[in-house]
């Protein structure tokens, strides 16, 4: 236990002085007699036996309180290997064509929830092939007609699921389309600044340091609205030093499942995959693209990026505290209250 304001403790030296006060404010209200020989042969009654105990409640509320003041604080030194870590936005489209039906762990998924369950274990960890990425800040950026920031880049990587459930497909006709440029050139400004974002919000500068900058690109369409062209976007990507790897998911035909009154039915989704502008945009900033027609597909290619991008790794060390002053201040209290209650029913006394 660690205690962030030690000095406290002296308010401690109280203690000593308590017996002296309470023997003054006796002397003020006491009644003499001659003698009380006569009184002491009749022996204590239990009353008189426990009489020190409001005065032991009082001692040891002081004492509650005193260590309350002087914050308490509980925790354990823990070991991240971080120093040399890659900076990594993933950039996911979730226009209407992912609501396409895709095969994963033997249960039918549109493609948006498998390429998010793929890039979470690409992240986090399967427990097999894939290890995690624990030392990389990671990012997302969702995109149809528009892109949006949904995960900032980050080392927390606990809070990537509950933005994982943010991602959904489009829902109106008006957000739907295939903004990849734009998109492209969101995730290469946020990694751009990265270093001064990581400084604000993480207080690591020394012991971290971005070794490379990668964006992972996934889409099963064409752009076609925006204002930049994906290879205008790979273009700044190439000019910050930011490698894109490009994924174009699904082929041939593929079919969506629609919810009805009448029960639920198969529908053709069109899609059509601009693995040229892909393969243009990964080439310009030194990565590379592959095409993803099954979850098995997808989960190697992430293998194969998690190979290529490794980092540097030394030991920092630092120690994570937890207040835990509320259960001594609340112990003092109600020491204090008792102390209160037994002096004026009790233990009362007249004058």
């Amino acid at each position: 236990m660690h205690f962030e304001s030690p000095w406290t403790f002296l308010l401690l030296l109280v203690i000593p002085l308590l017996p002296w006060i309470r023997r003054y404010k006796s002397q003020r209200g006491a009644l003499k007699f001659p003698s009380i020989k006569t009184a002491e042969r009749v022996g204590k009654t239990l009353r008189q036996r426990v009489a020190p105990l409001p005065s032991a409640l009082q001692v040891l509320a002081v004492i509650c309180l005193v260590i309350a003041v002087a914050r308490p604080q509980t925790g354990r030194e823990k070991i991240q290997d971080i120093s040399k870590g890659v900076a990594i936005e993933m950039v996911m489209d979730r226009s209407g064509s992912m609501a396409a039906e895709m095969a994963y762990k033997g249960a039918n998924m549109n493609r948006l929830e498998v390429v998010k369950q793929v890039f979470k274990d690409f992240a986090m960890g399967d427990g097999h092939l894939l290890t995690g990425r624990p030392n990389d800040l990671v990012g997302m950026i969702s995109f149809a007609r528009y892109p949006d920031t949904t995960c900032p880049l980050t080392l927390a990587h606990g809070a990537l699921p509950q933005f994982l459930k943010s991602v959904k497909l489009v829902q109106t006709r008006e957000e739907d389309g295939t903004n990849i440029g734009d998109a492209l050139a969101l995730a290469a400004a946020r990694l751009k600044t990265a270093e001064e974002r990581l400084v604000k919000q993480n207080n690591i500068k020394k012991s971290y340091k971005i070794k490379s900058k990668v964006i992972i690109l996934l889409s099963d369409g064409e752009n076609n609205c925006g204002k930049r062209d994906p290879v205008q976007a790979a273009e700044l990507a190439k000019e910050w030093g930011i490698k894109v790897y490009t994924i174009a998911i699904g082929g041939g035909e593929a079919v969506a499942s629609i919810k009805t009154p009448f029960g639920i039915y198969k529908v053709p989704v069109a899609h059509k995959v601009d693995t040229s502008a892909l393969k243009a945009v990964a080439e310009k900033t030194g990565g590379f693209f592959s095409q993803a027609k099954d979850a098995k597909a997808l989960h190697e290619i992430y293998e194969r990026i998690d190979k290529m991008e490794k980092s540097e790794i030394e030991s920092v060390r630092f120690v994570d505290y937890q207040e835990a002053f509320i259960p001594f201040a609340l112990a003092g209290l109600i020491l204090l209250i008792g102390s209160i209650i037994l002096n004026n029913t009790i233990f009362r006394k007249i004058p």
